[in-house]
């Protein structure tokens, strides 16, 4: 799994759909995930720290996890299925963990609210991220395509062996 941060709401340039937009933690991948427009807000409000004057959706979910002392041990976002990203909140009261199924606009919403780490698959990051910093990626792919031309069947056989 690889923590991935909130980095901000974007806008869709064509469907004028709000977007989440989450980044790793060396910025070198992005993963966009469509949301709705109250989520975006939802969202929004909680990275800039406002408190609304009544509970809304999300702070009443934390409001009612600290009632109950449980905490929001993490957020995982797993599946990726035709388009539509999947995401469990891992709850903890005491000794006891649950996996409860949440929408990733909710499942952030909160862990956002709660300073809860939020994790994705590698599968679901290979699947739908998208490249940030492309200098940083081509000079990662060069220095591997050094590596390989300048390595010798011995040099292999020096470190691992010859297999017998």
């Amino acid at each position: 799994m690889i923590e991935m941060k909130v980095a901000g709401i974007a806008l869709d340039a064509i469907t004028r759909s709000p977007i989440v937009l989450l980044k790793d933690g060396s910025d070198r991948r992005a993963l966009p995930i469509y949301i709705g427009q109250e989520q975006a807000r939802a969202i929004m409000g909680a990275m800039e720290n406002q408190k609304p004057p009544r509970p809304l959706t999300h702070d009443l979910m934390v409001n009612m996890l600290e009632a109950w002392n449980m905490t929001l041990d993490k957020v995982i976002i797993h599946t990726l299925q035709k388009d539509t990203f999947y995401a469990a909140l891992i709850l903890q009261q005491g000794e006891v963990k649950k996996e409860i199924d949440a929408r990733p606009s909710d499942a952030i919403a909160i862990a956002l609210r709660t300073n809860t780490p939020i994790w994705v698959m590698e599968e679901v990051v290979a699947d739908a991220s998208i490249p940030v910093d492309r200098d940083a990626d081509e000079a990662e792919q060069q220095a591997f395509r050094e590596f390989i031309s300048n390595l010798r069947p011995e040099d292999l056989i020096k470190r691992f062996g010859n297999g017998d």
